[in-house]
């Protein structure tokens, strides 16, 4: 009877995504009704709707906002687009999928998925232009490298979100995503891209590059030192943990590779140069920073409900009976996890969506103590890219910029997805054998 439960409280969810309601309030609903179903009080529930609520909002809400803001201050000044500017101008046309890859991954830590595919699309037009090659063979690379960022490394909703369900260690998920995201994003960037070489090359009708050089650019070095800060200060306090004796210098870099104060860090040392420093009125500053905060509010929203969905789950005594599952399919927990995710991700559309309701559900494999935590989020962030397609903004937007046919969007958006997913499952299944 339980089984049929999770599987209606899914098939809700899905159905409500389908008719439009904001997950937000598709999961909240999903999590009351559930909890109703499978038979807790109405003061259970509530009991478990606030603490769901708590102690999700607890560990993410200062991350996102502040991970948010960097971002909205990197894309205002200018950092952003100075960055793919320098990287695109270093490797020069022989490798221009190269440089738009590099370019979308070092844009991709700081900057949420929208904000970094509107920044870049202009760039792939104007170097479609320029050097005559089909906009596909540049475009792949750079959404690739953008959509791996954006499901395997912090500070990213779907990634932090799940480090938070699965209580797993920040630091050591963004080294092993990195280990991982590198392969997977060359398998789906340049060597995808080749299969578009040969294609028609697309010229945009308007002039992108209006949107390029309007205002000075800061300068390179500090937009790549700011932009990738907290990642070399989380780098460093995992370094620190597994290789220094206790001492000061120890718990200096445990506490500066914190995430939130990698990440204030960040933020204060973005204000200061591209702000204070280029004499930027304090009120424009601190409108980059409401516009940052108010940008993650919905996410925000939406993450505490499937931490609400998650909590219900675990109270109402279901956990046993999914971990269950795992063992009597004799599938490993890291591949069930990657398979309901992806399950999800084709059915509901969303990543991040379908990475927090699958959090719910694969949570009480980690009881066991035999999975690492910072695998499961992998390998749950892997599984919601998987297969995108018609029901998935993000296949939309492509389809639009570049204005491509369904087919022509299901042959390289979907597929490079897809090749992002199973390159993301096999090496969290392979870094799982060194274990």
């Amino acid at each position: 009877m339980t089984i049929l439960i999770i599987l209606f409280a899914i098939g809700l969810q899905v159905f409500l995504t389908v008719k439009k309601l904001s997950p937000f309030l598709s999961l909240l609903i999903v999590a009351i009704v559930a909890g109703l179903l499978i038979g807790m009080s109405p003061s259970d529930l509530v009991k478990s709707i606030e603490k769901g609520a708590g102690s999700t909002l607890g560990g993410l809400a200062l991350i996102l906002c502040l991970g948010a803001v960097l971002g909205k201050i990197l894309e205002a000044s200018g950092a952003a687009e100075k960055i793919a500017l320098t990287l695109i101008q270093l490797f020069g046309e022989k490798y221009i999928q190269w440089a738009i890859l590099l370019t979308g991954f070092l844009i991709g830590i700081p900057l949420y998925y929208n904000a970094g595919f509107v920044i870049l699309v202009p760039l792939v037009f104007m170097l479609a232009r320029k050097t005559g090659l089909p906009l596909l063979y540049i475009a792949i690379p750079m959404a690739a490298s953008l959509s791996t960022t954006h499901c395997f490394l912090p500070p990213h909703p779907g990634p932090v979100v799940l480090v938070n369900a699965f209580k797993a260690n920040t630091g050591v998920v963004l080294l092993y995503g990195i280990m991982i995201a590198i392969p997977a994003v060359i398998l789906a960037g340049p060597f995808l891209g080749k299969w578009f070489k040969q294609g028609k090359t697309m010229v945009a009708e308007k002039n992108e590059m209006d949107a390029i050089n309007k205002v000075e650019l800061p300068a390179a070095l500090p937009s790549f030192s700011i932009a990738l800060l907290p990642v070399f200060l989380i780098t460093l306090s995992v370094t620190g943990q597994h290789f220094l004796q206790e001492g000061v210098l120890k718990t200096t870099l445990v506490f500066l590779g914190d995430s939130t104060i990698a990440l204030l860090l960040a933020v204060l040392s973005a204000l200061f140069v591209f702000g204070f420093h280029q004499k930027i009125s304090m009120v424009t500053q601190m409108k980059w920073v409401s516009d940052g905060i108010s940008g993650i509010a919905m996410i925000l929203l939406i993450i505490t409900a499937g931490g609400v969905f998650k909590q219900v789950l675990q109270d109402s005594g279901t956990g046993d009976y999914i971990a269950s599952f795992s063992s009597r399919w004799n599938m490993p927990p890291l591949l069930f996890a990657w398979v309901i995710t992806a399950l999800l991700r084709v059915t509901i559309g969303s990543a991040t969506v379908a990475g927090i309701t699958a959090a719910g559900i694969v949570s009480p494999l980690l009881a066991t103590g035999t999975v690492s935590p910072e695998l499961m989020v992998l390998a749950v962030g892997s599984g919601s890219v998987f297969g995108s397609h018609i029901n998935d903004s993000g296949f939309w937007m492509f389809k639009e910029f570049f204005g491509l046919t369904l087919k022509q969007t299901f042959m390289s958006w979907t597929l490079m997805e897809t090749i992002i997913s199973l390159a993301g499952l096999a090496g969290v299944l392979i870094i799982n054998q060194f274990l």
